[in-house]
């Protein structure tokens, strides 16, 4: 498995022809550390939630940071049982990132496509999201629905749910 990279990340983008805009910061290990560094920047804080069943099929969900992940609605929606946050070795295998910098800029490594993707409707109706650009030392900022459009482009489609 490659490594995601912030260059890969970028060069993805520019690739799309994305617009981005962005804060160099030190590195944040939490969300609430990085949400400090971009203070009086507007755009939805979002996590992006790693998980996977017990038949070992992965999920992503893209939510509002500040929201706290309902396993058991989620089961509901989407049918499956055991749901419960991926182990470390599964992010590096599935998507290149180091945990804590789960973003969908990791689909790029997914070579399988193989990843269930789920964005919630809270998160979705804001115009800008913010992510690590696969490194924590960065925050970029960018329109939602070129988010969606970068999802695409990497080969997965995605449902939006309300958690």
């Amino acid at each position: 498995m490659t490594v995601a990279t912030y260059e890969q990340c970028i060069n993805e983008l520019k690739r799309l022809g994305i617009k981005y805009s962005m804060v160099d910061h030190p590195a944040a290990k939490t969300t609430e550390e990085a949400d400090h560094y971009i203070e009086g920047y507007e755009g939805a804080r979002t996590k992006t939630m790693f998980l996977h069943d017990k038949h070992h099929q992965h999920y992503m969900i893209i939510m509002d940071d500040a929201k706290r992940m309902d396993f058991k609605k989620f089961q509901e929606i989407s049918g499956t049982k055991r749901i419960s946050m991926a182990k470390d070795e599964e992010i590096m295998d599935e998507l290149g990132l180091k945990p804590g910098i789960i973003s969908p800029f990791g689909l790029i490594n997914n070579e399988a496509k193989d990843i269930k993707i789920y964005v919630d409707q809270m998160v979705l109706d804001e115009p800008i999201w913010t992510f690590h650009p696969n490194e924590n030392t960065h925050t970029i900022f960018l329109d939602n629905q070129d988010v969606l459009k970068f999802i695409e482009a990497q080969g997965f489609t995605y449902e939006v749910i309300n958690l």
